[in-house]
């Protein structure tokens, strides 16, 4: 679920040394917790242990969804059609339409799922001729469909991936199922911590900086029938500072949501997700097939 707050300016680097989140902050170093603020010297060198390449399935999600995406998998060529779902202001469902339109992303969105027919998300999708649907049908949205109405629309529109972009209902089971493997969503915390019915927004972040962590960060997973326990696919890191606010914090985890949620969708849509026999999804890098991210 995304957060409503703007991103930073900048954009932050790939490596620790060159992003400024990591470095710098309100023009000086962070604060450090522990020892190491008191002047202890107390550095550790730490270094990645080898060890043997996890036995894969090497079978595409798409493959795996023999049935499901509307009944048909889609061929790994063509653009993959898109349904995303947001209950706000969408960042994240503009950061996927923005990618989508300039080639990042090898789909289209073709369908905008709102509970709140009012929000930014859906006069954003409006405003580029993207339909919008209203699920569910509530007292103020009359106008909104039941679960096999919504089905069939999607259908109509031959959807094959559904994102959650700040969407807060339970998704149905029967969208689940009709869509196995084929569903994301994008949540501001590192879960499994700080995730589940009732934690969204700033109500995350607030919940991130009481409970005394260091870091916290987005994670992109699949949806099951609960809130936030679907496998998880891709995370990034981003540090707690110790004179943080829960606006700060929330600024710069959104900053890298819309990174780590376009590239987690670029690899969905090239078929690039890879299962490992223990049921854990990886994101096959575009550069190298050998190596998983």
């Amino acid at each position: 679920m995304d957060a409503t707050v703007a991103p930073p300016a900048t954009r932050p680097g790939r490596s620790l040394h060159s992003n400024p989140a990591l470095t710098t902050r309100r023009g000086t170093r962070p604060r450090p917790w522990g020892p190491a603020a008191s002047g202890q010297a107390n550095a550790v060198r730490c270094e990645l242990s080898r060890r043997p390449e996890p036995r894969l399935v090497l079978r595409a999600a798409a493959d795996a969804q023999q049935g499901g995406g509307g009944g048909e998998a889609a061929g790994a060529g063509r653009r993959k059609r898109l349904a995303v779902f947001v209950s706000g202001g969408g960042s994240n469902f503009r950061a996927i339409h923005e990618a989508a339109l300039g080639g990042e992303v090898h789909g289209d969105v073709v369908v905008l799922v709102t509970d709140k027919p009012g929000c930014g998300g859906a006069e954003h999708a409006r405003s580029n001729d993207i339909p919008v649907v209203v699920f569910p049908k509530l007292k103020n949205a009359p106008e909104g469909v039941s679960v096999p109405e919504l089905l069939d629309t999607l259908r109509e529109h031959q959807v094959d991936i559904v994102l959650l972009a700040g969407y807060l209902k339970l998704i149905p089971a029967e969208l689940i199922r009709e869509y196995p493997r084929s569903i994301l969503n994008i949540h501001p915390s590192l879960l499994p911590a700080f995730g589940g019915k009732g934690y969204y927004g700033l109500k995350v972040h607030k919940a991130v900086i009481a409970s005394g962590a260091r870091y916290s960060g987005p994670t992109v997973h699949f949806v099951d029938e609960h809130y936030d326990t679907g496998k998880t696919l891709a995370q990034r890191v981003v540090p707690v500072f110790a004179d943080d606010t829960p606006e700060l914090l929330a600024a710069r985890v959104l900053h890298e949501e819309h990174q780590v949620y376009v590239e987690a969708v670029a690899a969905l849509c090239e078929d690039r997700i890879l299962w490992r026999e223990d049921g854990v999804p990886l994101i096959q890098s575009r550069l190298n097939p050998d190596v998983y991210l």
